[in-house]
């Protein structure tokens, strides 16, 4: 089945404006459908969601192609923003942003435009390649760019950008395998200012000036702190020293910090960080310095890990698998050893320490240019200052002070 009529996911920046531009010269049947999901003002009074559509229309008016807004606000809501509330509620990080590329892009929205549309394949501006599809930039267009079809048994693999610096497979880590199949990514191999040049040279200046979004998806930058409260409800607690249990200092709510952050206590000689929460005393922990030794570990579980195409031979029949790691986007690879555990959960070991490894956000893993999937952080292992002996107290040996 050849590739013929392509949906773009248009964001309304330069990244999913070029996609569509490269595919419209290629001779594609090209079109342009934004995501509505969040549809509430700024604290600046400003509905980013209208300046955005406004942009993806006008992207779409230029390169002549047809303009749709699919409205998934309640979706949205449903399948992300309420799950990243009650992780924050249980204590953990989420990230909302592999989340919704998972249930909203590529579930929601994609068996949406492919039925709607009736499309061959969805387009998105991810800086990222797969293994049946080329480079669009260069190859003939209807006769290398094939779907592999429904019934070939080899699945699709999700490779890394050819621009290491902007590959976005983390954020791609949980993609089914179905949209995989069907997807397409025109950047894969272009760097951003070569993009940004394609935009300008286009005639989409205003877009290629865009500042990056930066904030969560499809809400954008916000005063988090404040904008959590909105949905959270917050109680007070207590800053308490991993050195020797002595309270430093109170917080308005545990669910606003997370594992790494500077606490922002004052009157220190210098800055103290986030070690851990405990959602039962809402007491959270603190260690001074940025490279104190209680920031760092070496093992962490995940639960039921996402193979994007298929899991490791050698993980399930020796329980062990050697590959790389990271839990943030431009985070270095890290070697790391799989252990099989229960339900597919798996133990992650790290061949070197890393800082504020946190709880509800994701264990990306890595074998050569392939991105192999993931799966969520449920349990961390010792800090190196649990390892050294150092540690006095736990979170379960902290006493409440009396009341002055």
């Amino acid at each position: 089945m050849s590739i013929r009529h392509v949906v773009v996911a248009l964001s309304g920046g330069v990244d999913s404006s070029v996609a569509a531009l490269l595919l419209k010269r290629k001779g594609y049947q090209v079109t342009g459908a934004f995501m509505r999901n969040w549809d509430t003002v700024n604290e600046l009074g400003v509905c980013e969601a209208d300046r955005d559509c406004e942009d993806a229309e006008y992207v779409c008016r230029r390169l002549d192609i047809p303009f749709h807004q699919v409205n998934l606000v309640k979706d949205y809501w449903n399948d992300v923003f309420s799950e990243m509330l009650k992780e924050y509620q249980h204590g953990w990080t989420p990230n909302p942003d592999i989340l919704c590329n998972k249930r909203i892009k590529f579930r929601t929205f994609f068996n949406y435009v492919m039925d709607k549309f009736e499309a061959d394949a969805l387009a998105t501006g991810h800086y990222a390649r797969t293994s049946i599809h080329g480079n669009i930039c260069t190859e003939n267009v209807l006769s290398s760019m094939n779907i592999i079809p429904r019934n070939n048994t080899e699945n699709v693999k999700l490779l890394q950008a050819l621009d290491s610096w902007k590959d976005q497979t983390f954020f791609l880590s949980q993609i089914p395998q179905q949209a995989l199949r069907r997807a397409l990514f025109p950047l894969g191999e272009l760097t951003k200012p070569v993009v940004k040049q394609m935009a300008q040279d286009a005639g989409f200046t205003h877009i290629a000036k865009k500042k990056e979004s930066m904030g969560i998806c499809f809400i954008g930058t916000r005063n988090f702190p404040n904008f959590l409260q909105e949905y959270i409800e917050t109680e007070p607690g207590q800053f308490v020293s991993v050195l020797d249990g002595k309270v430093l200092g109170e917080h308005k709510g545990a669910c606003m910090y997370t594992i790494g952050q500077r606490a922002g206590l004052g009157g220190m000689k210098e800055p103290w960080f986030v070690v851990d929460r405990d959602t039962s005393t809402n007491n959270i922990f603190v260690c001074p310095t940025t490279d104190h030794p209680a920031l760092y570990r070496q093992l962490i579980m995940t639960e039921p890990v996402h193979w994007i195409a298929d899991p490791p031979r050698d993980l399930y029949e020796d329980q062990m698998y050697d590959c790389h790691f990271r839990f943030q986007h431009r985070m270095p690879l890290v070697k790391c050893t799989l252990t099989l555990s229960g339900n597919n959960q798996v133990w992650v070991s790290l061949a070197e320490p890393i800082r504020a490894l946190t709880p509800g956000q994701y264990a990306v893993f890595y074998k050569g240019d392939e991105c192999l999937g993931g799966g969520k952080i449920i349990k961390l292992g010792p800090t190196l200052f649990d390892l050294r002996g150092r540690r006095t107290i736990r979170i379960e040996e902290i006493e409440k002070r009396p009341e002055k």
